[in-house]
């Protein structure tokens, strides 16, 4: 059996497609830019989540996720009281680590923080692009809750904002550069 998790991304690219999991995230998901808030606190609630677990968990529970985090919707969640969190905590569909979803609650209420100061998520992350990883990392650190270089590494490589999602020969990687990544734009092409 293929260890997916272990793979670096030119493996994960030879590996992926045809994995009932992995193929579609990898052809449809990963590396292409985001725009859309509901969309991009979903990547980085899912990454949040996946910390010390399997990506493959994370795939299989991604539809339980989203009905449990009310579609991803920001000022819902932002809005979560104790008994959503009690709900979330008792819920086998998603991950019932009670740091993680705390995580996600109070980040949904930093994004609608930075919503109103920024217009969105997308925003708010064009304003800093281009850093560097580890200044990527201590801006998610500074920003954010449970977000360290791993979670915000593959949280930017996932939407667009880092690049090394695919290996340059992967048909999916001329995808990703026709819709413009914002780590494409500095990259001298």
């Amino acid at each position: 059996m293929v260890n997916y998790e272990s793979q670096s991304m030119s493996a994960y690219c030879h590996l992926a497609p045809g994995h009932p999991w992995h193929g579609p995230y990898h052809d449809l998901e990963y590396g292409f830019p985001l725009r859309e808030d509901s969309r991009l606190f979903e990547r980085l609630a899912l990454e949040i989540n996946q910390a010390g677990l399997s990506w493959l968990t994370i795939l299989k529970k991604k539809h339980e996720f989203h009905r449990a985090y009310a579609g991803f919707h920001l000022d819902r969640v932002a809005a979560f009281g104790a008994a959503e969190r009690q709900d979330l905590l008792a819920n086998p569909g998603i991950i019932r680590n009670r740091l993680k979803v705390d995580a996600v609650i109070e980040n949904a209420r930093r994004l609608v923080e930075i919503r109103t100061t920024h217009g969105s998520f997308a925003n708010w992350l064009d304003s800093h692009h281009p850093l560097s990883k580890a200044e990527w990392v201590a801006l998610f650190k500074k920003t954010f809750r449970f977000t360290g270089g791993e979670i915000t590494g593959e949280f930017l490589m996932s939407t667009g904002y880092l690049p090394g999602a695919h290996d340059p020969n992967c048909p999916v990687y001329a995808k990703i550069l026709q819709r413009n990544p914002p780590w494409a734009l500095f990259e001298g092409r």
